[in-house]
């Protein structure tokens, strides 16, 4: 009863309480609108205000702000903000200054709200905010000098115009308030009753998925520079976490008042993080699941509570809940009443307080109804300002309907609030010490599903502690505690390890593990694994495995899976396991193989982290597993798994499949099941913690290799962690930071930003730039957190603490406390013990004498035992330790005559000496090498100061290369003897000279130029003034390289001493000086060249009169580089200083003059040359008169480019003044003079060669006679090409003085003479080889007869080109010297002779092959029978080419004396022969391939069989093109002598063999390769029926397939089969992911189906096959596409065809399977529609066509050792290789033949070659790492050359870009792409930042390339410079060469 009155009184008091502090009312805000001088934001989706400058600067954290900006989406930062899209729909933190009241996508666009803002100094405000302050704070001493107050007033939520409901009505209203003054600052946010009608907005970019985002509030830094170049993420404070948590926004407040919110935000001196008020509010907790941080977050956040209802009586329950205060609204969470308490009696916290609100109401602010005193403080207020309330275990989420339920089921448990002093400002809410939140009363059981929580056995931080990892902290929960990682590290909170740190693991494994039949023991061997965080690379050694076992457990991958899921590179919305287990936890699994079903166990149990910080892992495996033969591969395709996660569980089960390849069995696929868990220890007492359902870890790599010569097994994979439903590969986590392609370093992590961009930030505990980061020495900077008796230890990346001699941890793990050794007894019985700090004395009781270790009753008796050093040494020299003789060299200790350690031990070996404490261990920092003096031991240590900012700085400075060089140019810091920064610092290479403060800061205005006298440093400074606009410009301009080398050509803008723009600016390496105006721009006709004399800059200007032509002409001109540098060459016009055209220009370069016009275009004959006298310009021009034929060709000869450099070498006419050619021309460039007439054309026979005497052009002509038909022939042979340039080797017949040819002609290449007659006839019979007599052309002539058919039928032959060259190979019939044919002709190629009768025909039967006996053609014919079938057949064979070239490789039938067919017939090129019968028909079963015995063509044939299946096959085989050539590389089937196939086939190209059924159908498993035994394949194995019957699954596929029409839908279910016709154990419906398990009967498996990404897990209910057969390699190609690129991709080589440039990922196919192969070099012959390809691993080059079916076919296959690049010249049919091993390059024919070695010295290592066709140019690159290159030569090995050989590194890829004529290389080393021209000009960067490129190709203004980081395909767009594009294969594996292939050859094609 007394109970029931007590509640009832209190319930009284709360609700009268309850009624003087209401929501604040939109009055109650702070007054805004233009009548309190508010500006108004402009109306949009997206604006910022104008900047909003401070009267004076103010704190926010520790930074000093002196501007604003307020912007329409609810927040105010310190700058200017960037576009929405970067931040609106991202979470907290962003990474720019933000104060956060509403952060949300608003639109006010349409008159759909007001924001106003104003900074303030009006009293009122500035008394208001001091009183709010003083209420929430009430220790501050704050007085506000200013105030910023923003209003957003019924603003409303961004909507698409899309969105089919019309436009919301919810609009919100909000306030924030900033009081500052000059050292701290304050911010209110206010909330009214109405302000907040909706909580979230619907991101931009959701298409059409229904989420909302809920708006974020708080605070955040942004980033923040450190080690002054680096950024971070920096301090951030969240307010809201979820919808909830913003409703709660108005309902609540942390003042006392529901929707008045106040922040400490800054402070001048020391500020970590925001600081809330603690009025009665109650904080927010973050959320029991959804999107909170992980344990290890740095970012306090509120989290969720439920919103709670009207506070009303329900009084049907009432009794029910009689046995708790009922408080109204759900029991777990209520606001504080003011004035009241939530304690059971609900008393006063002190009696002291006042119990009214009216006590003292002056000064008075009113929120809602009643006054509420400013001055008076609620009872609540007498507790210390720093105390923070906390709500117990907040219930769990249930529906509407179940509220009822929840509140029945969860007792309210009263809170009391400890103090814990001292309590601590600015504490992080986590803080030990903070606040405690604690049950008192009766025993109370929180049931948390493992462990009963009571009162009796809760633990709390003061009494367990020391279970947290030394780098975390303990925070105190209503049930216990809990660790939280530090900022900086993560982990569990019982360990924590430092972000971004490699993780090293070590263990051992034991167990016994079955292989086939034989047990094999495992006893403790070594377990070493390295985990590369930043990337998620898991590497797993297990040393000394025996060799059966150690190939047996390849396949046991999983064992290193355990590292991989730990410490995975994550994702968003996830964590890795580590962050959940800490370092200790089992993982049980286990794995079934199929089909043998052998089972295997695997106990994985982690035992912490040691000293070095390595995690401790020990495994157990024990069951069977199958065997696998030695020197197996075992290959593991990626995969993804998904682990479900409960309180204090993992748990996953999956199936994989790995195949096996060996040389017995041949390739072999199986798989195994896993199952597993893993059980940890969590913390169930922090309920903001979020809970994990399921995460994704996705294996993108797996290898697994056993050495059998260092018995090692080793595992490689690569993890990521994600969400279930995110794509790890997805474009949206493009950034390298999650695709794990960064170039951080290994101990950096990879922060990642917008888009591509990301940031590298050294791991905690180390330093450096991200990509460079090298461990922090804690112990040495004085940066350890170890306290007093305690020594630090250096660990990577953290240190350790570790007690001194005599001390031992205390109860919190970290504080070193004294041993009490006394308690140990170690004193003699008879002797007492006396504790000291740190040790101790024994002294022997009185009548006692000794040492107190032993004591005797007789003086000088005593024999006291060995002592500790005694006993240590005698170990040591007994080698009792060893467990042997002693080692020569161990170091043996040394003790004093009393048996202690000496204090000095020094290492008799190694000469170290150090100091020892009594305990024997070496004392820090006392050890010295041999040859120094040792330290006195005596002396007290003195305290190691700590390395200072200068000098990390100064020593982390590379001065010297990695040779050990010095490096010159880069600047060390000086420090003084303490460390700090010299205030005068100077550049030793430069000579500058700068003040700096005491950070290291250059301080502005003090540097000077080298020469000058330095800045006095220790004067002191002015007020310092912001950097003005032309310091800014100054201080932009890159001097120095990211080394600090001087760069030099760049011009940097002077400024004055104000920090102005000087009027005159010049640039110190061109000379030019200018005038400029005060914002630094170019004042138009003040430039002046180097060397004339400056303009007065200060000479007040005239008006400004606009830019002439010519000043735009002349500016427009691009003279420096985009850098900055000078570009030399290009012509500048001159103005006057009226902006006018100077009469006369000059080009700098060429040194030629020419007069202009008023518009700056050439005056006609004004130019001179370099050197000449100068047109005189001024010189009143003569009427110009129209330009002449002379000056029209001169102009027209292009002697520069078009950018304006000189192009040499073509000829330029010359004219006189009167613009006529001169008499006398001459070219420049060859020195060839002649005269020319009037028109310009040449005057015949006055031509003279360089260094004879011209002809006099002026003598007067003889009476010009016509040219004769000599000169006529002789002036129309081109021996100059159109530019002018000669050409050689072209016939010029010779004319005499009368222009007669002369008698006697020759070829001046080729050497060959003749007699001609007058016409210039060769006279038969009269040419001599070069080097014989000529023939006496002079000799009368026989009368001449006409020439006979012989004689005209050779003089038709075609022997030389039209240009006159030599053709070889053609037939020349013979002639006698009547002009008859021979009767014997030979052709001089082939060697074919042949009877011929008087016309030249061909006598039949007398041709005789080259090396037999010519028949007798004199012998008189037999009378001439008529052409047998065989002869006509035989003659119509094609053997020479239209112009007479044998063709070689064709079929000519035999036929004997009478014209029939040979009974047996041979192809001459091939080598088979089989009989035929008299129409010349192959008689089936007689053909014999080449060295093996002829058929008897001759033996009477059997009765005829029909063919057979073997011969048919056979004989439809095309082995002959229709012309008649062979056709190699064909796979040819052999029959037996019955026409059925042999039991062995081979191929006659490849050399793989097989065996074969009786269809001719491959055995699986028997396939060879070349050079390798081959299967018996009369070995009788078991034969499966030649058919099986159609089974269930495929008759229902069938039937269900007819029914949908014969297409069924993406939607539809179709029965999925297995190859043997059983049910596939996963079937869905159609493409979709909705899928079940089945069984063999196609069952449903009841409880299967799933609706998830990831399809249900079914294994098979039979078994499946356990061998292959490795399928045909024959070409499959791309359909429908005219252009693809073709990858090579290890054993295969795929087609990705292009959608105009778009990489067209849908239609992407494997191309050709090559097993077993390693394809490097890929290229493409666009004439025959070939590809060729290099294959490391078989050591060949080989081709096929593009074509359904083709197969390859091996072009070389001898001397290769490592062929990598490959290139193919389609117009000279040649392809070039580089062998990396040997090191040559290497060319031959299209066909293989013709290899010859092109070069094979001054090569390292050659990877890429192309060969540019149009040129016959070849280029290579080099990337011998000392000497890097990339150099040409002529396709025939001429002309070598270096083209590049600065600035690169590991140039892998190489290209040619048509369209600009340049070389284009990527590099692996220097990640950069450029192109430079074939000279070494012209050289650019394309793209800065590539990943890991290999290859590349060049296509329509794109480069592609492959790349190995990504293991795809990505696209850079040329101009643009972006990456445009990406491919990434399923099969994710390193990608080779790449290539294009057309179905046409492009213009350029190389």
């Amino acid at each position: 009863m007394e109970r029931g009155v007590m509640l009832a009184v209190c319930l009284l008091c709360w609700s009268c309480s309850v009624c003087v502090v209401t929501a604040i009312k939109r009055a109650d805000m702070f007054p805004y609108g233009t009548l309190s001088g508010d500006l108004i934001l402009a109306e949009g989706d997206d604006e910022t205000s104008r900047v909003l400058s401070l009267p004076k600067p103010l704190y926010f954290y520790g930074s000093l702000f002196s501007q604003l900006y307020v912007a329409t989406n609810g927040i105010i930062s310190g700058q200017d903000l960037p576009m929405e899209k970067q931040y609106v729909d991202d979470g907290f933190p962003t990474d720019f200054p933000v104060v956060a009241p509403f952060l949300a996508d608003i639109d006010t666009s349409g008159g759909r709200g007001q924001i106003y803002y104003r900074v303030t100094e009006t009293p009122s405000v500035l008394n208001r905010v001091a009183q709010e302050v003083h209420r929430g704070f009430p220790d501050a001493k704050f007085t506000p000098t200013h105030v910023v107050v923003a209003t957003w007033e019924n603003v409303a939520a961004y909507e698409e115009q899309t969105r089919t409901a019309g436009p919301s009505n919810k609009v919100n209203t909000f306030q924030a308030v900033i009081g500052y003054d000059e050292t701290d600052s304050y911010v209110l946010f206010l909330y009214p009753e109405d302000g907040l009608n909706y909580f979230g907005t619907r991101p931009k970019e959701s298409y059409n998925v229904e989420i909302e985002l809920p708006a974020r509030v708080g605070f955040s830094r942004g980033e923040v520079t450190y080690l002054i170049f680096s950024r971070t993420e920096g301090p951030h404070y969240s307010v809201t976490s979820d919808e909830q948590s913003v409703k709660n926004l108005y309902q609540v407040g942390n003042t006392g008042i529901p929707g008045v919110w106040l922040f400490h935000t800054g402070n001048r001196y020391s500020f970590d993080n925001i600081v809330p008020a603690s009025i009665g509010g109650l904080l927010d907790t973050p959320p029991t699941g959804g999107h909170g941080l992980s344990l290890d977050s740095t970012t306090p956040e509120y989290g969720e509570f439920e919103e709670y209802p009207d506070n009303t009586f329900d009084s049907d329950n009432q009794e029910e809940e009689d046995d708790y205060p009922h408080t109204g609204g759900d029991p777990e969470f209520q606001p504080a009443p003011a004035g009241g308490d939530h304690s059971e009696s609900l008393q006063p916290a002190s009696p002291d307080a006042p119990s009214s609100p009216s006590e003292d109401s002056g000064n008075q602010l009113s929120y809602g109804s009643e006054d509420v005193p400013l001055t008076s403080e609620p009872r609540y207020n007498s507790e210390p300002a720093e105390r923070q309330y906390a709500p117990p275990n907040p219930p769990e989420r249930v529906p509407e309907g179940d509220a009822q339920r929840t509140l029945k089921r969860q007792p309210q448990v009263p809170l009391e609030v400890v103090d814990v002093y001292p309590s601590h400002r600015n504490e992080h809410p986590h803080s030990p010490g903070g606040h405690v939140v604690s049950v008192e009363g009766d025993d109370v059981d929180f049931d948390t599903g493992v462990i009963q929580y009571t009162t009796e056995n809760k633990e709390t931080c003061a009494r367990f502690q020391q279970q947290c990892s030394q780098n975390a902290f303990c925070s105190d929960y209503a049930t216990g505690f809990c660790c939280h990682c530090r900022p900086g590290f993560y982990g569990n909170g019982r360990h924590c390890l430092p972000e971004g740190a490699p993780q090293r693991v070590s263990g051992k494994v034991s167990g016994t593990v079955t292989v086939g039949s034989t047990p094999v023991e495992l006893n403790n061997i070594d377990l070493h694994a390295y985990i590369v965080v930043g990337d998620g690379r898991a590497y797993t050694a297990i040393s000394q495995v025996p060799e059966p076992v150690g190939w047996a457990l390849m396949p046991l991958a999983p064992i290193g899976e355990l590292f991989g899921w730990l410490f995975a590179l994550e994702l968003p919305n996830s964590q890795a396991g580590f962050k959940i287990t800490g370092a200790e936890f089992t993982r049980h699994a286990e794995v079934i193989f199929y089909p043998g079903n052998q089972r295997l166990s695997i106990v994985q149990t982690g035992h912490g982290l040691d000293d070095h910080n390595h995690l401790t892992v020990d495994t157990v495996v024990s069951g069977n597993v199958p065997f696998l033969p030695p020197g197996a591969e075992v290959t593991m395709d990626p995969f993804k798994e998904t682990y479900q996660y409960y309180p204090s569980v993992a748990t996953s089960s999956s199936v994989r499949e790995f195949s096996v390849v060996s040389a017995e069995r041949g390739s072999e696929s199986f798989s195994f099941q896993l199952k597993q868990n893993i059980t940890y220890r969590d913390c169930r007492h922090d309920n903001r913690a979020a809970v994990l359902e399921t995460l994704q870890i996705t294996m993108e790599r797996v290898f697994v290799m056993y050495v059998k010569e260092e018995r090692i097994l080793r595992y490689a994979i690569t993890n990521k962690i994600s969400p279930v439903r995110v794509d790890p590969t997805g474009p949206e986590l493009v950034n390298p930071c999650y695709a794990g392609n960064h170039d951080c370093d290994t101990t950096a992590q990879c922060i990642p930003l917008e888009g591509q961009v990301f940031q590298c930030q050294c791991a905690t505990g180390y330093r450096g730039d991200g990509h460079n980061c090298y461990d922090i020495n804690e112990c040495d900077e004085g940066l350890s957190s170890c306290g007093a008796h305690s020594q630090c230890v250096n660990l990577p990346g953290s240190h350790r603490c570790q007690c001194q001699s005599g001390y031992e941890f205390g109860f919190d793990g970290r504080t070193c406390v004294d041993i009490d050794e006394c308690s140990s007894t170690p004193c003699h019985i008879s002797a007492r013990c006396i504790n000291g700090l740190g040790s101790f004395l024994c002294q022997c009781q009185p009548g006692f004498y000794g040492d107190g270790f032993y004591c005797s009753q007789t003086e000088g008796q005593t024999v006291r035992p060995r002592s500790q050093c005694e006993q240590h040494r005698d170990r040591l020299q007994s080698g009792m330790e060893q467990g042997g003789p002693p080692s020569p060299g161990a170091f043996i200790p040394q003790c004093d005559s009393d048996g202690r350690y000496q204090p000095l031990q020094c290492h008799g070996s190694t000469g170290h000496c150090w100091c020892v404490d009594f305990r024997g261990q070496e004392r820090t920092g006392t050890r010295t090498p041999p040859g120094t003096a040792p330290k006195d031991c005596d002396r007290p240590d003195e305290p190691v100061r700590p390395k200072t900012h200068c000098e990390h700085h100064r020593d982390s400075v590379q001065t010297t290369s990695p040779g050990g060089y010095p490096i010159v140019g880069a600047h060390v810091p000086q420090c003084d003897a303490n460390g700090q920064y010299t205030p005068l610092q100077c550049h030793g290479s430069t000579g500058h000279c700068w003040c700096v403060d005491g950070n290291g800061q250059e301080r502005a205005g003090t540097r000077t130029p080298p020469g000058t006298t330095p800045t006095d440093c220790d004067k002191p400074d002015e007020p310092e003034r912001p950097k003005t606009h032309c310091e800014h410009h100054r201080d932009r301009v890159q001097t120095t390289s990211p080394d600090g080398y001087p760069v030099v050509g760049a011009y940097v803008p002077q400024c004055d001493a104000n920090g102005q723009y000087r009027s005159l600016q010049c640039h110190g390496s061109t000379g030019h000086c200018w005038c400029v105006d005060g914002r630094g721009q170019e004042r138009a006709g003040t430039r002046t060249p180097p060397g004339t004399p400056s303009v007065d800059c200060d000479r007040p200007g005239e008006p400004e009169r606009p830019k002439s032509h010519c000043e735009h002409h002349r500016d427009g001109v691009q003279t420096t580089s985009p850098e900055g540098y000078p570009i030399v060459g290009v012509y500048v016009p001159q103005c006057d200083t009226n902006g006018q055209y100077t009469p006369l220009q000059c080009h700098s370069s060429t040194g030629h003059c020419w007069c202009v016009d008023s518009r700056g275009q050439e005056r006609a004959g004004t130019r001179t040359s370099p050197g000449a006298p100068r047109t005189d310009c001024d010189k009143p021009d003569e009427p110009v008169r129209p330009k002449t034929h002379c000056e029209h060709h001169r102009e027209r000869a292009q002697t520069t480019s078009p950018e304006g450099y000189s192009i040499v070498g073509a000829y330029v006419p010359q004219c006189d003044a009167d613009g006529q050619y001169t008499s006398l021309q001459c070219h420049g460039s060859t020195g060839h003079c002649w005269c020319v007439d009037g028109r310009g054309q040449e005057r015949a026979g006055t031509r003279t060669s360089p260094g004879t005497p011209s002809v006099d052009c002026d003598k007067p002509d003889e009476p010009e006679r016509p040219k004769t038909y000599c000169e006529q022939h002789r002036d129309s042979v081109q021996t100059t090409s159109p530019e002018g340039y000669s050409i050689v080797g072209a016939y010029v017949p010779q004319c005499d003085a009368d222009g007669q040819y002369t008698s006697l002609q020759c070829h001046g290449s080729t050497g060959h003479c003749w007699c001609v007659d007058g016409r210039g006839q060769e006279r038969a019979g009269t040419r001599t080889s070069p080097g014989t007599p000529s023939v006496d052309c002079d000799k009368p002539d026989e009368p001449e007869r006409p020439k006979t058919y012989c004689e005209q039928h050779r003089d038709s032959v075609q022997t030389t080109s039209p240009e006159g060259y030599s053709i070889v190979g053609a037939y020349v019939p013979q002639c006698d010297a009547d002009g008859q044919y021979t009767s014997l002709q030979c052709h001089g190629s082939t060697g074919h002779c042949w009877c011929v009768d008087g016309r030249g025909q061909e006598r039949a039967g007398t041709r005789t092959s080259p090396g037999t006996p010519s028949v007798d053609c004199d012998k008189p014919d037999e009378p001439e029978r008529p052409k047998t079938y065989c002869e006509q057949h035989r003659d119509s064979v094609q053997t020479t080419s239209p112009e007479g070239y044998p063709i070689v490789g064709v079929f000519v039938p035999q036929c004997d004396s009478n014209g029939q067919y040979t009974s047996q017939q041979c192809h001459g090129s091939t080598g088979h022969c089989w009989c035929v019968d008299g129409r010349g028909q192959e008689r089936a079963g007689t053909r014999t391939p080449p060295g093996t015995p002829s058929v008897d063509c001759d033996k009477p044939d059997e009765p005829e069989r029909p063919k057979t299946h073997c011969e048919h096959h056979r004989d439809r085989v095309q082995t002959t093109s229709p012309e008649g050539y062979p056709i190699v590389g064909a796979y040819l089937p052999q029959c037996d002598a019955e026409g059925q196939y042999l039991p062995r086939q081979c191929h006659g190209s490849t050399g793989h063999c097989w065996c074969v059924d009786g269809r001719g159908q491959e055995r699986a498993g028997t396939r060879t390769r070349p050079g390798a035994p081959s299967v018996d394949c009369d070995r009788p194995v078991p034969v499966a029926p030649t058919q099986r019957p159609e089974s269930v699954c495929e008759r229902w596929r069938t039937s269900l397939i007819e029914h949908y029409g014969g297409k069924p839908d993406a939607q539809q279910y179709v029965p999925q089969c297995e190859p043997d016709g059983q049910f596939s154990p996963v079937q869905c419906y159609g493409e979709t992911t909705y899928c079940w398990c089945v069984d063999q009967d196609g069952r449903e498996v009841p409880g299967t189906r799933s609706h998830d990404v990831v399809k249900p897990a079914c294994l098979p209910s039979v078994a499946p096959p356990t061998v292959r057969p490795l399928p045909r390699p024959d070409v499959t190609p791309p359909t429908n596409t005219d252009i693809t690129l073709l990858y090579a991709q290890g054993q295969k080589i795929g087609a990705l065809p292009l959608n105009g440039t778009r990489l067209d990922a849908t239609r992407s196919k494997t191309l050709l399977t090559l097993h077993g192969s390693i394809v490097v070099g890929i290229a493409y012959d666009c004439k025959e529609n070939q590809v060729y390809w290099t294959d490391l691993s078989a050591r060949t080059i080989n081709r096929a066509s593009m074509a359904t079916g083709a197969e390859p076919e091996i072009l070389i296959n001898t001397n290769l050792v490592s062929p990598e690049g490959l290139a193919v010249d389609v117009k000279r049919r040649l392809m070039f290789w580089v062998d990396s091993n040997p090191d040559i390059i290497e060319s031959a024919n299209l066909d293989g033949s013709g290899r010859r070695t092109l070069f094979d010295t001054d090569l390292v290592n050659p990877r890429a070659i192309i060969v540019v066709s149009s040129t016959g140019t070849l280029y290579w690159t080099d990337w011998n790492r000392e000497a890097p290159k990339i150099e040409s030569s002529s396709v025939d090995g001429q002309n070598r050359r270096v083209v590049v050989s600065d600035g690169i590194g590991l140039p892998n890829a190489l290209t040619y870009d048509s369209s600009s004529g340049q070389v284009c290389w990527a590099d692996a080393g220097t990640k950069r792409l450029e192109c430079v021209s074939p000279d070494g000009s012209g050289r650019r960067v394309v793209h800065p930042s590539l990943n890991y490129p290999f290859s590349m190709v060049y296509y329509r203004n794109h480069f592609y390339y492959s790349d190995w980081r990504r293991d795809g395909v990505i696209a850079v767009n040329k101009d643009s410079s972006q990456i445009t594009d990406e491919y990434l294969p399923d099969q994710r594996s390193h990608l080779y060469g790449i290539a294009i292939a057309t179905t046409h050859c492009l213009s350029g094609s190389h």
